[in-house]
């Protein structure tokens, strides 16, 4: 049975290849080095990461697609996790989010800095940090 990100991911890769009518709420940006590549609704933010140095965390269990250590999510309840997936939040057609800048929908924020890519649930203040050299999940 899949976890909620998991099936967050599962419903992105839905929505972001336009299956699902509202896909006009989502939100797609990606850094300003084209590292980081994001997805956000009003029901989830996903952002992926072309290169990293971080160790890999564990993988999670069960495993719904490819693992590289790239893949973090953060749904409408709990905290944000790692996982897999067999699609890409990585466009290079997605509109830029420049240092300093910040994109909201609804429930999430991120914000971009030259330091990395910080994603947080504005209601229950879970989410991500996301950098070349760093992944932090609060």
């Amino acid at each position: 049975m899949p976890t909620p990100t998991q099936w967050l991911l599962i419903v992105c890769a839905g929505l972001s290849a336009g299956f699902a009518s509202g896909a006009s709420a989502l939100k797609e940006f990606k850094s300003p080095s084209g590292n980081i590549g994001c997805i956000m609704s009003n029901k989830f933010v996903r952002c992926d990461i072309r290169e990293h140095s971080y160790p890999n965390p564990p993988q999670p269990s069960p495993c719904y697609g490819d693992y590289g250590g790239n893949v973090v999510g953060l749904s409408t309840s709990g905290v944000a996790e790692i996982s897999c997936a067999s699609d890409s939040a990585l466009d290079p057609a997605y509109p830029v989010l420049a240092y300093g800048d910040r994109i909201s929908n609804r429930r999430f924020r991120c914000a971009s800095k030259t330091k990395g890519m910080r994603c947080v649930n504005l209601r229950s203040k879970h989410g991500f940090f996301l950098s070349r050299q760093d992944l932090r999940l609060f």
